[in-house]
């Protein structure tokens, strides 16, 4: 059935694709669940942590409980090449039960110099919902870089593999996301 069907999408997949030309990938899925509910899904920051292959645990920073445009949170990670490490994110874009996003910067340094501008992060992420039928369309984006990270060490290891290593960290976020959006569409969904 369509409206059940996973759909993903980038740049990357199609090849050719370089770090200067900002990297993205999303992947939507609907979920027949009304929006409010599964805007309440999308905004508990914790909630990727129970479902991301990658995240594993993430904390409000600096009093904050909720996202609001400018509140910061810390997200603990680990990869098998890479192994753990913390990021800052900071909430860049919040459209009451439309958009949710925010900027990933290295606050602590690991692929460069220590940053908490998210002008200039490492990743940006984003869901945006809409109403669809009775149901809601959720997708969820990353836009790689501008600012240094994992990415960008590979890049300097193997630059004649730039493709090549785009594709690939493209191929894991959107594996990610795939298994981060089944997972709501699965809470959103029970006893619906």
């Amino acid at each position: 059935m369509e409206a059940n069907r996973e759909r993903s999408g980038d740049l990357a997949s199609r090849g050719g694709v370089r770090f200067s030309d900002g990297p993205t990938v999303h992947c939507e899925v609907y979920v027949e669940m009304a929006v409010p509910r599964v805007w309440e899904l999308v905004t508990d920051i914790r909630l990727p942590a129970r479902l991301s292959p990658e995240l594993r645990r993430v904390e409000w920073l600096g009093g904050a409980e909720r996202p609001s445009v400018g509140a910061r949170f810390a997200g603990y990670n680990h990869h098998q090449q890479l192994g753990e490490w913390r990021t800052v994110s900071q909430v860049v874009e919040l459209d009451e039960r439309r958009v949710f996003a925010w900027a990933v910067m290295d606050a602590d340094g690991r692929y460069g110099e220590p940053t908490l501008d998210p002008a200039g992060p490492m990743a940006s992420w984003r869901y945006e919902l809409e109403s669809e039928g009775r149901g809601t369309r959720l997708r969820q984006s990353v836009l790689v870089g501008p600012g240094r990270s994992g990415v960008t060490m590979a890049l300097e290891r193997w630059p004649d593999r730039e493709e090549e290593v785009i594709a690939f960290r493209m191929n894991e976020l959107r594996a990610g996301m795939g298994t981060t959006l089944r997972g709501i569409k699965a809470l959103a969904e029970v006893g619906a």
